[in-house]
């Protein structure tokens, strides 16, 4: 974990500043959404002040904290970390050829403590939760989400309430139940597991600090993280596309947010990467209203896909998602399950990595788009897998031989 440097402040937050109404809030004092509005806030920075040059970013530690000026957390006595951070991004050229975009690279996150790319957003807003005082945590979560908020909070030693489907994989249930969170399981939606999470806390006496998506600040902060690596991992400069699957969008959000402030810091330039959010045919409200050019989705109703981490009927920072597509124009586009499953196989045979369904869903959606001629054959284009394949083994079916132990085992 890095150390303070003497000469400098450990992070640059100076505000928070709500996108929608403009409005500004304290940052020093644990904050929801927007109280005009109910905006997600965004956590901003005083760049001006940052002074690090980006050179001594890789002596440090290889984690996400390296670049703790442009967190939010006031110093390292506040970290709480498992190791996350700096996941390989790695070429992948054969799966490359095969869908038309031969520059195509893997942000691979899997292998991130709890296996997802949700142990970035929980280090950092667990880190700061705990920071500003903050004892009694509760969110609602498809699956990844909570089994890496529950693993931070325990090493924080904060209590977490988890509200989730009872249609979440398998493993994440169990990976919060061994953290010790409260689990509480759902027959619904995550729409409705969120909308019991906020009805309880409402009626609750206890002293709660809801942690949902975008409903405190600072989960974004670490998923932005990806856009920070990915840039540093290029040699400081950003590729021609990123391609995000698209649930409730923190990340999307986050990679944008980063690399438009490294831009400001001039760490790197030239025009931003055009943004791909990837939905499913099951569940694809921002990819509807990205269409209809509207600026926040409506509802999805008997929303269902394999790609469970991406089946978010409504998200709250829809806007968000939509307006970083269009500043940077990029597209949205939905896949069918079968196609993304069969893409799971596909990359696995052809690169050697397991990809989650969701992660998966990004290769189908690069296909297509090249297909179309949206992408051309020379795009350096970034995948990001949030997630290993082996926390969903319910969505791959193996079919192998079973020989008798006399053999033969060659058949």
């Amino acid at each position: 974990m890095p150390s303070p440097d003497d000469h400098r402040r450990w992070s640059a937050l100076s505000h928070l500043e709500c996108p929608r109404c403009g409005s500004t809030h304290d940052a020093t004092v644990r904050q929801g959404v927007c109280p005009a509005c109910g905006s997600p806030l965004l956590a901003c920075y005083d760049l001006a002040a940052v002074t690090t040059p980006r050179n001594e970013i890789a002596g440090r530690p290889p984690d996400l904290w390296r670049y703790h000026e442009l967190l939010p957390v006031s110093g390292p006595e506040h970290v709480v970390t498992l190791g996350e951070g700096m996941t390989p991004l790695l070429p992948a050229p054969v799966l490359g050829a095969e869908i038309g975009v031969p520059r195509l690279l893997v942000k691979d996150e899997g292998s991130l403590p709890t296996a997802s790319f949700k142990a970035r957003g929980a280090a950092v807003g667990v880190s700061r939760a705990r920071e500003l005082g903050a004892t009694r945590l509760a969110m609602p979560t498809n699956g990844n989400a909570g089994a890496a908020w529950a693993s931070y909070a325990a090493r924080a030693g904060l209590h977490l309430l988890v509200g989730m489907p009872v249609g979440a994989p398998t493993i994440t249930r169990t990976e919060c139940v061994v953290a010790g969170a409260d689990l509480r399981l759902v027959d619904g939606l995550i729409s409705d597991v969120g909308r019991l999470v906020a009805q309880g806390l409402a009626a609750s006496p206890d002293d709660w600090f809801d942690v949902a998506t975008l409903k405190e600040p600072y989960r974004i902060e670490g998923k932005k993280t990806m856009g920070f690596e990915i840039a540093e991992q290029l040699g400081w400069r950003m590729p021609d596309v990123v391609v995000y699957p698209t649930g409730g969008g923190v990340g999307l959000i986050g990679i944008f947010k980063a690399l438009t402030e490294l831009l400001e810091l001039g760490w790197v330039q030239g025009p931003l990467p055009r943004l791909v959010s990837v939905q499913s045919t099951g569940c694809a409200p921002i990819v509807r209203a990205f269409e209809a050019g509207e600026r926040e989705s409506e509802p999805w109703e008997g929303a269902m896909t394999a790609a469970f981490g991406i089946n978010v009927p409504k998200a709250l920072g829809d806007f968000l998602v939509l307006e970083a597509i269009a500043a940077t124009g990029g597209t949205a586009v939905a896949v069918d399950d079968d196609a993304l499953l069969a893409d799971v196989a596909l990359c696995g045979r052809l690169e050697g990595m397991f990809l989650c369904p969701e992660g998966a869903a990004t290769v189908t959606a690069v296909r297509r788009l090249r297909e179309e001629g949206w992408l051309a054959a020379d795009d350096e284009v970034v995948l990001l897998n949030t997630g290993a394949g082996v926390i969903y083994p319910e969505t791959v079916t193996v079919d192998v031989p079973t020989v008798g132990r006399d053999g033969p085992i060659l058949l």
